[in-house]
């Protein structure tokens, strides 16, 4: 008979609670009788139903219905210019079911003849919800109806990343909360498909966290195939391997995420060349895009009589911009006292591309949600940052509705107060990535490392010591391997 045994339950720890934890919350709950007294003990005792995880996805459930409540002026006279950017409730679904062929059956990359200006996995997402939609043609019923499945599926995918936010802090679930109701996914989660790849790219780092290397690049190489930022996530996992001396595991990742993408990419542009192609050669001819430093540049001068700057010239300087930035965050990588944490490396890379790069659209803003929620879960700053994306997102749709439509004068901005809110927008992010890595240099500041926890996603990383460390002011403190060598010979 085969011996059995009972199953092993997974040791239960004590959590960290916001309302003890951070000091603007602990204010908040003053209405409904403090923080949460010092004698209980979450994580410990079992809650009953309302378990963390459960709340938050009643949390995550709430913000969608509210972003999808926000949407009500389009869905019920459907989206049209101007009156979509006055409502801002402008979304690409409708834009792209009438005008790329998704309503009358093409399927982007599979049907010839069609160009489709995003990424493999992300026309094969386009086409098969457009499958979805019953009826034929294109029809202000068949439009609500493709508006309601995409937004209903980025609700789910939604709840995936929140959750896999929740379990990759491990102690700090709570600081998913941050990414159930914040505003900026409420306002922008529907404009486009970029929650899918910000729940491909949690599912990867959640995996990362776990010690399943293979299993995590391959979501990192599918959400790379959606959109291609969650490629930079190697970025940091290769600084943190020359850190800890752990080269397998950059290895195993960049292999694994290669062959994803390839499995996605390379029928594609074997059967359909000129398809595959055409998103690069967008990407690369475009002009500078709506909110990024560029446009905002082009703008200024415009009005000043400077010189404009040229596509050519953009994606020089923004690719020597953003290459300056990797540099420097390697440098404050491989020189910080202690190594820094996985979430703040990939938060400050993301966060540099988006800060550079040519092309800020009002849905970037949910790249950086959940990362900033595992870099830096502190409510006044998320907070402050959120309230500046705010009043960018309602500074770009009075200006689009100015300039694509000439709009009532009354609903429109003048091109400076657009640019301020591009200046205060890129002024928070960057304040952002300064508070990341002064916690970086100085980890008193870190506090997801007060409470005993080393790495949380930093799977094979985690308590790892240093076998790279540069001292610039000390070199005769720098960890080198070669010094360990020597003196091992």
């Amino acid at each position: 008979m085969q011996e059995t045994k009972p199953p092993e339950h997974r040791r239960r720890v004590r959590l960290v609670i916001p309302s003890r934890s951070d000091p603007l919350l602990r204010n908040f709950t003053e209405l409904i009788g403090g923080p949460m007294g010092r004698r209980s003990a979450p994580g410990i005792v079992s809650p009953g139903f309302f378990t963390v995880e459960r709340v938050l996805i009643l949390l995550t459930v709430l913000a969608a219905v509210i972003g999808i409540v926000l949407k009500s002026y389009c869905r019920i006279n459907g989206w049209e210019t101007p009156g979509q950017f006055y409502a801002t409730c402008y979304s690409d679904f409708p834009e792209l079911f009438k005008n790329r062929g998704l309503g009358d059956g093409a399927f982007p990359f599979i049907t010839q003849g069609t160009f489709f200006e995003y990424p493999v996995l992300m026309g094969f997402i386009a086409g098969a919800t457009a499958l979805l939609v019953p009826g034929e043609g294109v029809t202000p019923s068949r439009i609500l109806a493709y508006f309601d499945i995409n937004a209903a599926l980025i609700a789910a995918v939604w709840i995936v990343t929140v959750l896999a936010t929740a379990r990759m802090a491990r102690r700090r679930p709570w600081d998913a909360a941050m990414v159930a109701v914040a505003p900026g996914l409420i306002l922008a989660g529907t404009i486009n498909w970029d929650m899918w790849a910000v729940g491909l790219l949690a599912l990867g780092m959640y995996c990362f966290s776990r010690n399943k290397l293979v299993l995590a690049g391959i979501f990192i190489g599918l959400g790379t195939a959606t959109k291609l930022y969650p490629v930079l996530i190697l970025g940091a996992v290769l600084l943190l391997a020359l850190r800890t001396g752990r080269i397998r595991a950059i290895l195993v990742t960049a292999a694994a995420a290669a062959v994803a993408w390839l499995a996605v990419n390379l029928p594609v542009a074997a059967a359909n060349p000129e398809g595959w192609r055409y998103f690069y050669q967008f990407t690369e001819d475009r002009p500078a895009g709506y909110s990024s430093p560029w446009f905002a540049y082009n703008l200024v001068a415009g009005r000043l009589g400077w010189v404009s700057l040229q596509p050519e010239s953009i994606n020089t300087l923004a690719l020597n911009l953003f290459l300056l930035a990797c540099v420097l965050i390697g440098v404050l990588a491989l020189a910080a006292p202690r190594r820094p944490r996985l979430a703040q490396l990939v938060f400050l890379i993301v966060a540099a591309f988006i800060l550079t790069n040519k092309v800020y659209s009002p849905q970037f803003v949910i790249w950086l949600i959940p990362l900033l929620a595992l870099a830096r879960p502190r409510w006044r700053d998320f907070l402050i940052w959120q309230t500046f994306e705010g009043l960018h997102w309602a500074a770009v749709w009075l200006y689009l509705g100015q300039v694509t439509s000439g709009g009532v004068s009354q609903h429109n901005i003048d091109m400076p107060y657009y640019v301020l809110a591009v200046v205060f927008h890129m002024l928070a992010t960057a304040y952002l990535m300064a508070r990341v890595a002064w916690d970086v240099w100085d980890p008193s500041y870190d506090v997801v490392r007060r409470y005993g926890m080393d790495d949380p996603q930093g799977g094979p990383f985690e308590g790892i010591p240093d076998w790279l460390r540069v001292d610039p002011l000390h070199p005769s403190d720098s960890i080198l391997p070669w010094r360990k060598a020597a003196r091992h010979a």
